[in-house]
């Protein structure tokens, strides 16, 4: 029988915020001891909770909820701005911690892995045993606290380590699903978002042992295969196993939330032209070329739609990316005020292939290949904004 463990990191952001301040800057006050909470700029649109303290549950404060109705709730609530470059370096402390108990660890996020521990008794003792000793070891070298989920398939383990936190190791094996998971609501199962909670709620399921009991062949004609995957969920039947190779992205994207409604072509190109230097750069740091590119609107209605176009040939050049998003735009922009702007490529090629050329262009693309690697250069020396596109300058 396998023993897979699921490490989640208690508040994430805010725990490795704690830490720092505590330790590197050395201030007295914990901020896991008080109100608080990690989030973006208030003023923007940015600004939602993206962790919270322990204290700052008790005034019901909500991961992913405006900062505006946070504080609402908790006029002394301290918000701190996000750090990630500090959140990646605790991440893979983290991580290299849990690879000294096992070498077959898959990083699942930021803040949470899979670690396959079958076999290791020998080593670090019996499964509970030892993941109480990881849980310790963890808070006392890193300085925060985790849930350990224990279970003989990944699915269970993950749900077992979102029972009662922090600071906690839980069992789900197989054996005990009817006792500790079935008698939960349907939307604690992994995998079962809003939509599929609504349609299961109107089939008269509420709990996962509902779901589990139910008919597969109805679950089936609501859900189509997705209702099949939950159904299965729902029992306990998981045979995928821990993933240690990295894998390979597919696309390179980016998307942005303007800081006010955009209401003219001029304006929501130039977050085009931001959008699509970024993907450029991320495509060019990975030695990749995309060939499709896709441009995704979002209006102050929440309506989204997309457009895509094939590229005359894969690029990584950032002129010519947004030359082919901001003429998506312009075919698919209906005039409406536009809230969130987003760029994405697909199809892709390692940039050691050569390039065809076209006849009828006068575009000298590798001049503008010999610019962009210019402009990473420079900024990988001396940060992003190091220099800036003339377009940006004197930009609010």
């Amino acid at each position: 029988m396998k023993t897979i463990f699921h490490i989640d990191v208690n508040s994430a952001f805010l725990s490795w915020e704690a830490v720092h301040r505590i330790n590197d800057l050395h201030e007295e006050q914990d901020i896991r001891e008080i109100p608080s909470a990690i989030g973006g700029d208030a003023a923007k649109r940015h600004g939602i909770i993206l962790a919270k303290s322990v204290p700052a549950k008790k005034y019901n404060i909500r991961t992913a909820e405006p900062i505006t109705d946070a504080l609402k709730k908790c006029p002394e609530l301290v918000i701190v701005p996000p750090d990630m470059k500090l959140y990646k370096t605790y991440s893979k402390a983290f991580i290299g911690l849990l690879k000294e108990y096992s070498p077959d660890v898959e990083q699942y996020s930021i803040d949470e892995a899979f670690v396959d521990m079958t076999g290791c008794s020998l080593l670090f003792g019996e499964p509970i045993s030892c993941a109480y000793k990881m849980k310790d070891r963890i808070k006392r070298e890193l300085g925060f606290t985790v849930n350990i989920g224990i279970s003989d398939v990944k699915l269970l383990a993950k749900m077992a380590s979102d029972f009662e936190k922090p600071d906690k190791v839980h069992t789900l094996y197989q054996s005990e699903i009817e006792e500790k998971m079935w008698r939960l609501p349907v939307s604690d199962l992994f995998y079962c978002g809003k939509s599929a909670v609504k349609k299961l709620d109107m089939l008269g399921i509420h709990t996962i042992g509902e779901l589990a009991k139910s008919d597969i062949h109805i679950i089936r004609a609501h859900l189509k295969s997705h209702g099949e995957l939950l159904w299965k969920l729902a029992n306990g039947c998981d045979v995928s196993g821990v993933d240690t190779v990295e894998k390979e992205n597919k696309s390179y994207g980016n998307s942005t939330t303007m800081p006010f409604d955009v209401t003219d072509e001029t304006t929501a190109k130039m977050f085009l032209m931001s959008l699509c230097d970024t993907v450029s750069s991320r495509l060019r740091k990975d030695h990749k070329m995309a060939e499709v590119l896709s441009v995704t609107i979002k209006d102050t209605d929440f309506n989204k739609y997309s457009h895509q176009k094939v590229l005359p040939a894969p690029t990584n050049v950032t002129n010519e990316l947004y030359e082919a998003a901001g003429s998506l735009f312009s075919e698919m922009w209906k005039g409406e005020p536009v809230r969130l702007l987003g760029v994405n490529t697909t199809k892709l090629y390692d940039d050691t292939e050569a390039r065809q050329l076209d006849m009828f262009s006068g575009t000298d693309y590798e001049k503008l290949s010999r610019l962009d690697a210019a402009l990473d250069a420079i900024r990988n020396k001396y940060g992003t904004d190091a220099v800036k596109r003339a377009a940006f300058l004197n930009k609010k």
